[in-house]
């Protein structure tokens, strides 16, 4: 059985180091890239951070209804491709997203057994600094971030657990703590039950 887990954070909270550490760090664990019709920036790579695309092929994708989710954010589409979650379950490997708080009530009313979790800041301050030290945005863009951080924020009783990224290691332990334990959760290992359960002739 394929377990979706779903992680937002506002921009500049750590979620994109957090999920890929998680992803080389945990194995059998599938990173869901999404497709967006921003311009890469920095060092992103093509099919590796992102599928980017014009705007006109989302909108066509869109019609052709193949997002599990999508959403447009600051301008931009961003999506997840159904076929990302078909190919993790035929490789029998759960799915990691990155998405934003639109795409996770998407995608949690289309698969409600999604583990969903949220990534915070310790505070303002420190979100505007994280921002400010990426050197990437403007004075501008970086006040209208933190302006939907605080709308994003709002939506944290939303999610299942809601991680406090103080520290990169002792967040990192807590976000690879919630896979393993939610891997071993009795609604999602009865296939790898019931034959035991048969060794001893028990009932189902």
């Amino acid at each position: 059985m394929t377990t979706v887990f779903i992680i937002s954070a506002p921009s500049g909270s750590g979620k994109s180091t957090l999920v890929s550490r998680l992803i080389a760090a945990i194995p059998s664990l599938m990173f869901s890239i999404s497709y967006t019709t921003r311009k890469p920036r920095g060092t992103e790579i093509q099919d590796q951070n992102y599928h980017f695309i014009t705007r006109a092929g989302f909108e066509e994708m869109i019609a052709r209804g193949e997002f599990l989710e999508w959403a447009e954010v600051f301008g931009n589409y961003y999506g997840t491709h159904c076929g990302v979650l078909e190919e993790a379950r035929r490789q029998g490997k759960d799915l990691v997203l990155d998405i934003d708080v639109q795409g996770a009530r998407q995608l949690k009313c289309r698969i409600p057994e999604a583990v969903t979790v949220f990534i915070l800041a310790p505070s303002r301050q420190v979100l505007e600094h994280r921002l400010r030290a990426r050197g990437e945005d403007r004075d501008e863009v970086i006040e209208r971030r933190l302006r939907e951080a605080a709308e994003e924020i709002s939506n944290y009783k939303a999610y299942d657990y809601v991680l406090i990224n103080r520290d990169l290691a002792e967040s990192d332990a807590r976000l690879a703590a919630i896979v393993n334990a939610e891997r071993v959760r009795r609604t999602r290992i009865e296939d790898q039950i019931r034959p035991i359960l048969d060794t001893f002739s028990l009932p189902r």
